[in-house]
């Protein structure tokens, strides 16, 4: 397994947040970024995870509510690359996928556009 700190990690994260277009970084509303070690027992190969309501699911009711929740998994992203070159494409790739949900984009779309 490739080796990198959580700080490291977090710091592509961060980068990859940070290429994320001004524009839709604008229109994230209530959402949280996070970095875990590890997805729950039940899933262990999970890249990123969204937890929340999608923008496009939101109504008069939405107000007064936790923010959402992305969390991006180092481990499995570091056990299925083999480069430091590759943690940073597959980070970005992860990042730009749970955003994504965050907009109401579901998978078999990502999947079509090339982050699957």
């Amino acid at each position: 397994m490739l080796e990198m700190t959580r700080e490291e990690f977090e710091e592509l994260v961060s980068e990859a947040l940070d290429r994320t277009p001004p524009e839709l970084m604008r229109l994230m509303d209530n959402v949280a970024v996070f970095v875990e070690d590890e997805p729950a027992a039940d899933d262990p190969d999970l890249l990123g995870l969204y937890e929340g309501t999608p923008l496009t699911d939101r109504g008069e009711w939405y107000a007064g509510v936790l923010p959402d929740r992305i969390t991006i998994y180092r481990g499995p992203t570091l056990r299925m690359c083999e480069s430091r070159e590759d943690v940073v494409a597959e980070t970005e790739i992860t990042v730009v996928h749970e955003i994504a949900h965050h907009f109401g984009i579901d998978d078999a779309r990502l999947h079509e556009l090339g982050y699957g």
